[in-house]
């Protein structure tokens, strides 16, 4: 089985020192990304750590994918104890840092500990340096990255930082590279932030080599050569074709659709695009830079989960001010989403939907926590009670589009995620609109057929995401295109992938999660049997915790019965 290679690089940023350890055994084990930051993670977080202390790890990984030239690698994981959820959790990004994490010859970098003073750590295949940077409190994201190629020469795919609201521990903030691009979801900025580092660099010459097959090159064609929607528009391509069926989420949850769709269509973020955009090494070039001439905003997307949080969920229907939305979120370093919807939240307490002038001045008061800011940087499971709303998340995590009152399937995949609710951890919702063809499709309506479903995408995609493979390249690498790439049995990879979800699921039930979390702030018919039906299939117990039977074989420790 193809695996990422190289020691881990464990980085103490209140000691300020660096040690290497040899980690094969793991990479062997589970492939790279969020396999390896998983297990990783799972072994050296003590179980009852505090997510914003200094005994929680930060940790980042590349895959074997990282040394290919095949479109959809161009992205990494990142893994920790999530101040949102108080979970595990990882994150991954696309644009062009993973190359260069990789040309630092480690397999995994962890960070720890807790630093006095705001730094830059300075990673690559020579060692680790410190810097001091007390100058750059509160720098925005842009400002840390011209400051890092003025005084270092390296541009921002080397670099990866937090802004404002990582400093102040907001619980959304995100970790941002390349300017726009974020491991966004669960609040992994804040981890940065906790530990007073403001940016890392990544630099180096000392790849470790893997062969990847030859199939790469056809994937990549099909890539450059194909005509799909996503080139045009990316993600918001489905913003209309959602709110046609009834799962846009709008004015913070109370309706399914939103007579502004069209203003925050697919169609009106292809008119704002100005170039094409793209991740390392791919070809597909889904990615949005936009541009408003009259105003001279540019930023970049926003995507489709911009569009619903920023868009529809919060009443408002021109493009343009989600530009700008997205573009304080990045500048922040927010996560869009969580972001999104928390404002909307508040708006629905304020009545002032489609007040856009109040949104752009809350979202700077929740980077910097100021006044009602300070309350919503917490989120919306932590403040909804002040705000006197409903409590519209999933394991403390703000919900994306892709309604499951609609997409019922979905909406389980939603409740099931270790990760909280998060779409791209299932990424159910293609087999209920339809995205997929015609065989492939299930109705939206409904849970019958599809616990077994969501349980086989789950894993995939945790060995996409420690591959580390774009998922959207669902089209292009099919199961037997994977087993070719990685040099396994499909369904090897997927029992990788079972893994690395017990592992999760291990450490939150470590941490008293169980079924009661495993819940919707909605009615789903026959609910119920289908979360029985999947901790079944899982071989969980019927509280949703993980058996010691689960681990027999694999190096992982038991959990209690």
């Amino acid at each position: 089985m193809k695996h990422v290679r190289g020691p881990l690089c464990s980085i103490d940023v209140g000691d300020r020192t660096a040690e290497t350890e040899d980690v094969d055994d793991v990479l062997e084990s589970f492939v790279g990304g969020r396999g390896v930051g998983t297990k990783l993670a799972h072994d050296r977080i003590p179980f009852d750590a505090d997510p914003l202390g200094a005994e929680n790890r930060l940790y980042f990984a590349t895959g074997p994918l990282q040394h290919s030239t095949m479109s959809f690698t161009g992205r990494m994981s990142a893994t920790g104890l999530s101040p949102l959820t108080d979970g595990l959790l990882s994150s991954n990004a696309g644009g062009f840092l993973s190359r260069n994490f990789t040309d630092t010859g480690y397999g995994a970098v962890e960070i720890t500990g807790e630093s006095d003073e705001l730094l830059v750590v300075h990673v690559t295949d020579e060692g680790v340096e410190f810097e001091e940077v007390p100058d750059l409190e509160g720098a925005t994201t842009s400002e840390i990255c011209d400051y890092i190629e003025d005084e270092h020469g390296l541009g921002v795919e080397h670099t990866v930082t937090i802004g404002p609201a990582g400093e102040n521990e907001v619980r959304f903030a995100s970790i941002m590279t390349s300017r726009e691009r974020a491991f966004g979801r669960g609040g992994l900025g804040a981890v940065l932030g906790a530990k007073n580092v403001k940016a890392i660099t990544f630099d180096g010459d000392s790849t470790r080599e893997v062969e990847i097959p030859p199939l790469q090159m056809d994937v990549h064609r099909e890539a450059a050569t194909s005509d799909h929607i996503m080139k045009r528009q990316g993600t918001t391509s489905v913003t209309e074709f959602a709110n046609a069926v009834e799962a846009l989420p709008t004015r913070y949850f109370s309706e399914l659709s939103f007579e502004g769709a069209s203003g925050i269509s697919g169609d009106r973020v292809e008119e704002k695009k100005y170039e094409k955009g793209t991740c390392s090494a791919c070809a597909f070039a889904c990615k949005l830079p936009t541009r408003d001439e009259e105003s001279g905003l540019e930023t970049e997307g926003p995507e489709y989960e911009t569009v619903m949080a920023f868009g529809s969920n919060a009443g408002v229907d021109d493009i343009v001010d989600v530009m700008q939305s997205n573009k304080l979120c990045d500048e922040l370093g927010m996560d869009t989403i969580s972001c999104g919807d928390t404002v909307a939240a508040y708006l629905a307490s304020e009545d002032e939907f489609g007040n856009v002038e109040l949104i752009h001045e809350t979202v700077e008061k929740i980077a910097h926590r100021e006044g009602v800011g300070d309350v919503l940087a917490e989120g919306v499971e932590r403040c909804h009670d002040d705000l006197g709303v409903g409590n519209w998340t999933v394991k403390g995590m703000e919900f994306p589009a892709h309604d499951g009152r609609t997409l019922n399937g979905q909406g389980l995949a939603f409740a099931t995620s270790n990760r909280g609710a998060d779409h791209m951890y299932a990424e159910f919702y293609p087999y209920e609109y339809p995205l997929v063809d015609e065989e492939q499709a299930m109705d939206k309506a409904g849970l019958e057929g599809k616990p077994p479903k969501v349980i086989e995408k789950e894993n995939l995609n945790a060995i996409k995401d420690s591959g580390v493979l774009c998922k959207f390249s669902r089209d292009f690498v099919t199961p037997d295109r994977l087993e070719t790439l990685l040099d396994a049995d499909y369904e090897d990879l997927l029992e990788i992938g079972a893994r690395v979800i017990d592992m999760e699921r291990h450490f939150n039930n470590q941490r008293g999660m169980d079924r009661t979390d495993d819940r919707l702030p909605y009615d789903i018919p026959e609910f119920e049997d289908a979360l029985a039906e999947y901790y079944d299939e899982r071989g969980w117990n019927d509280d949703g915790t993980v058996p010691a039977s689960a681990f027999e074989g694999a190096d992982v420790a038991p959990a209690d019965d």
